[in-house]
């Protein structure tokens, strides 16, 4: 992996780090569909501008209605699901929950788009799960129907996210590949056409006790722009570069930005749970994406 690549997962996972801060600023305040609905929207709107600025031209190479779906995929029903652990989870929990997209990616390579699957990926997978385990059931956060309800939701994002690194290859990277700005502004344009009218629905029969003050609209600015429009810009950049799997290595730097923003900035506790659950995800990690030594491949 070159320097400048590995440069980009850095800028990235500090980022996106950022992001479950501002969504756990937000969401308790807006509420889960809002949060998602304003995240992508306001990214949607900051990338038109962006483009506009820099006289892109908006030629999709008849690649539009793939991006408007991937966009449902990887953006709009994750900013939902991760909106609805935000209201239960710490920052940091599901920064750390959000690591396990290489172990999904692995997984779902091997059971949908015919990536091998080796012994030690398989056992990488498993105690990848066990470290969401132990975080789950021995953090500072009291394990409970509400606990275990944000957890799922993030593991529910992470298979978005697999299955996304794979289809962005196979639908946006052929004849020649997608401008990366193209495929994160049509990735914007889908999830937000998916959460519209979810919005409309949420907004007429439950609607939020409160809209907030600067600190929310603040976060969401940071959230859609900086968080979303930027970062996809960077993440779409890194599968034509790197490929899905390695791209989705960014996810295991996430934790440690996500962790410190919020112990940080949000004064949330810190215990031995976030060590012994990052690092078995982290060992997780390793045993998934090392370079394959000579074995033979487990049927999936």
């Amino acid at each position: 992996m070159s320097p400048i690549a590995i440069s980009r997962l850095l800028i990235l996972a500090a980022v996106w780090g950022a992001s479950f801060l501002f969504m756990r600023i937000i969401a308790p305040v807006l509420g889960t569909v809002p949060t998602a609905f304003f995240r992508v929207s306001i990214a949607c709107a900051g990338l038109i501008v962006i483009l506009g600025l820099l006289r892109v031209r908006w030629d999709f190479q008849g690649k539009l209605k793939a991006c408007l779906l991937l966009g449902m995929i990887n953006s709009g029903i994750p900013a939902t699901l991760y909106s609805v652990a935000a209201q239960v989870l710490p920052a940091g929990y599901s920064a750390i929950f959000n690591a396990t997209t290489p172990l999904m990616g692995v997984l779902i390579g091997a059971l949908f788009f015919r990536e091998a699957m080796t012994l030690p990926k398989l056992g990488g997978i498993f105690l990848g799960l066990f470290g969401v385990g132990i975080l789950s059931g021995a953090g500072p956060v009291a394990f409970d129907m509400q606990l275990m309800q944000g957890a799922l939701s993030c593991l529910a994002a992470t298979m978005c996210y697999g299955f996304s690194g794979f289809l962005a290859r196979r639908w946006l990277d052929q004849q020649g590949g997608l401008d990366s700005r193209l495929s994160a502004l049509g990735s914007m344009m889908g999830a937000t056409l998916l959460l519209t009218p979810l919005f409309g629905y949420s907004v007429l029969t439950q609607p939020p006790a409160s809209w907030g003050g600067w600190t929310v609209w603040g976060s969401l600015l940071g959230l859609g722009l900086l968080c979303t429009a930027f970062a996809y810009i960077l993440y779409f950049r890194l599968i034509s570069e790197i490929g899905p799997v390695k791209s989705s290595t960014v996810t295991f730097m996430i934790p440690a930005f996500g962790v410190l923003w919020g112990a940080w900035l949000l004064d949330e506790p810190l215990s031995l749970a976030h060590l012994y659950g990052g690092v078995l995800i982290a060992v997780a990690l390793w045993l998934v994406l090392k370079p394959a030594t000579a074995g033979k491949p487990v049927r999936a």
